[in-house]
């Protein structure tokens, strides 16, 4: 099967379990930003820990190869002021704005053109941001078990165990 078939059927699932985990509401995205709700962090932890456990076990198995992006400080410090920036003045980030849209949200349209004019923006941009930005706190193509110089399954297990217990202590104190 053709592997953008995989990835419509995949993003479909996706799309179904933020609607029924609704995460694509406004209330839930204002509560994590709050840190009030963590229906978001656990849903999103959750989907990081299938991903973790899955993409680690067809790796071993020798199904897919990973493809590591280089970790670049300055890129992600930057993108990560701008992504916090835009979900905190939309009240959506950029997948659950998508669903609000697909819910009949219409004041999601605005963050999309965001997105789209954002997109335009680092393109016309981006020969200047190639040597600047880019360059700030290149750390090469690394992962947290090759800093560590251990295998993959202990930190992934640390990983699930650590995520377990942050879950029970939402749990506890109703979050």
């Amino acid at each position: 099967m053709n592997v953008l078939i995989y990835g419509l059927i995949t993003g479909i699932m996706f799309g179904f379990l933020l609607q029924k985990g609704r995460v694509l509401r406004y209330d839930k995205q204002i509560g994590a930003l709050r840190l009030m709700d963590m229906t978001i962090i656990k849903f999103m932890l959750t989907s990081i820990i299938v991903a973790m456990v899955g993409v680690y076990i067809l790796k071993d198995m020798g199904i897919v190869k990973l493809q590591i992006k280089a970790t670049v400080l300055g890129a992600q410090v930057i993108g990560g002021l701008i992504f916090g920036l835009g979900w905190g003045l939309l009240g959506y980030c950029p997948g659950t704005q998508m669903g609000a849209l697909g819910e009949g949200r219409w004041d999601a349209v605005w963050g999309i053109l965001g997105m789209l004019v954002g997109a335009g923006i680092f393109a016309e941009f981006y020969p200047t941001i190639k040597s600047t930005v880019l360059t700030w706190g290149v750390l090469g193509k690394i992962t947290l078990p090759q800093v560590l110089g251990i295998n993959h399954w202990p930190v992934i297990v640390v990983f699930v165990i650590g995520s377990i217990l942050l879950f029970r202590w939402f749990e506890k104190k109703g979050l």
